[in-house]
């Protein structure tokens, strides 16, 4: 019988809930930084993406509150470090989120292929995608001018250098002849991951995954040629370094990616990253059990009441402080959506702008008085983040009943200032939470890596910078659901 839906006699119910929520502060009060570890390790390091939480966060509250066959959700799964951490641990991943890149991102890391066959595959891509833009670079012009609607080529055309847009289109060719899914899934990865990256990439943008690109004002190819801007431009920039950007070659970016993943690919279920992990001792144990993932709303899961053992997840920032999609349409046009579709989906995250015709949550005392400070400033960022706690009200509730009694919801949040006014958002979602039904036996704080984050924080802190001050810390928050 499992454990989980065996009643249990009040009194050994009440033992059990005491030790559990003890366990639930110990983690909440313990040492969250996690500064100079390894988080690159299996293969978290497959996309670049902001704002990721470590991957050994989800773990420690993974291993010390749940068994391995566990249900563990992320409704907003972002990255899929909690899943793949889930994945290792051998417990039962489920994640949802509407961002097509984190689907991809996700379905990517947890699973498992042949690493000769992915070898071979690659190469062969690289191969053909070279030949192709030799022999039919007329064609693949062509091609690039009738593949988008007017607005979605406007966009190309000013992010993407036109010989670049010919040799992605080949490489995009070559991977989408691929008829196996998840083996085309890798590889549609790696080239997004090409586009979308820390530092450098294929794109004219200097700063892709910091979510807020600009594109590079001087552009020069492997040859030093330019291709933006002119040698004049040097000299009236003040800082030409730092607004320069020599492009690189898809090909060459695309090798070097591919052979970076493999790295991190699980070779096979039963294994399922154990050459990686000895260090992990479940992992010697476990069963693999593949994640189930799906595109959905936080607000409204297609899970029963009281299913899930343990809820980890990251929300977005209050008002798009963090724009995922802004970064993340720059490689998701190339698979084929367009600017106006992605547009949709970006108002539908939780801390969207728009608030025309959205029904606003009542929110309770505090957070109220929290927005009304917010709309007293300004009125349409105060109407917006109403609509981030409604929204946030509407995802709360939803962990509250698919979780099982007696269990935790790990929420890692980070407070936003807008027109110099903190959100507050760890106290006014903690009281939410409780509004709601939830205990709150504690909040954690995590420093943040600064030498890590993929934001544009800046090399010196500075707390009177607003992007800053949101970004120098996280907070923890740990929701517990009573036993009736």
């Amino acid at each position: 019988m499992n454990i989980h839906h065996a009643k249990l006699s009040p009194s050994v119910s009440i033992q059990t809930d005491s030790i559990y929520l003890e366990k639930l502060r110990c983690l909440l009060s313990q040492d969250m930084d996690f500064h100079n570890q390894d988080t690159g390790y299996a293969s978290h390091n497959f996309h670049s993406f902001p704002a990721k939480f470590p991957p050994q966060l989800p773990r420690e509250f993974i291993q010390n509150l749940t068994s391995p066959g566990d249900i563990v959700l992320d409704p907003m799964m972002g990255s899929g470090t909690t899943l793949l951490e889930a994945f290792l641990l051998g417990r039962q991943g489920i994640g949802f989120d509407i961002d097509p890149l984190a689907l991809l991102l996700s379905r990517t890391k947890t699973t498992s292929l042949d690493l000769r066959r992915v070898a071979q595959t690659g190469n062969r891509i690289i191969a053909q995608a070279r030949r192709a833009v030799i022999k039919n670079q007329v064609e693949l012009k062509k091609e690039i001018t009738k593949r988008w609607d007017l607005k979605t080529q406007q966009f190309v055309d000013y992010w993407f250098d036109r010989d670049t847009q010919t040799a992605l289109l080949s490489l995009l060719i070559e991977i989408k002849q691929i008829q196996e899914n998840s083996l085309r899934a890798f590889f549609e990865l790696v080239f997004s991951a090409i586009i979308i990256t820390k530092s450098g990439g294929v794109s004219l943008a200097l700063d892709l995954a910091h979510t807020r690109p600009h594109r590079a004002r001087i552009v020069v190819d492997q040859n030093d040629q330019f291709v933006l801007g002119t040698p004049l431009d040097d000299q009236k920039i003040r800082h030409p370094k730092f607004a320069t950007k020599k492009l690189r070659s898809p090909f060459e970016e695309f090798e070097k990616r591919v052979a970076q993943n493999l790295k991190g690919l699980p070779q096979n279920k039963t294994a399922c990253f154990q050459y990686h992990l000895d260090w992990i001792p479940e992992a010697k144990q476990m069963v693999s059990l593949t994640p189930v993932l799906a595109s959905g709303s936080a607000q409204c899961m297609p899970l029963g009441d009281d299913s899930v053992d343990i809820v980890i997840t990251s929300p977005p920032y209050a008002s798009n402080a963090i724009d995922y999609m802004r970064a993340h349409k720059f490689s998701l046009v190339w698979f084929g959506y367009s600017i106006d579709s992605l547009g949709e989906k970006r108002q539908n995250c939780i801390g969207g702008e728009t608030t025309s015709d959205f029904k606003f949550e009542k929110l309770p005392r505090y957070t109220s008085q929290v927005v009304d400070r917010f709309i007293a400033q300004d009125k349409k960022k105060g109407k917006v983040l109403h609509r981030y706690y409604s929204e946030m009200t509407c995802s709360l509730r939803e962990m509250f009943r698919v979780l099982k009694p007696g269990k935790a919801a790990i929420v890692v949040v980070g407070s936003s200032v807008m027109r110099g006014i903190d959100t507050e958002t760890q106290t006014c979602l903690s009281e939410i939470g409780q509004t709601i039904g939830f205990q709150v036996p504690g909040i954690g704080i995590r420093a943040i890596d600064r030498n890590r984050r993929m934001m544009p924080a800046g090399t010196v802190i500075d707390l009177n910078s607003q992007i800053q001050q949101r970004l120098h810390k996280e907070y923890i928050i740990g929701f517990y659901k009573p036993n009736e």
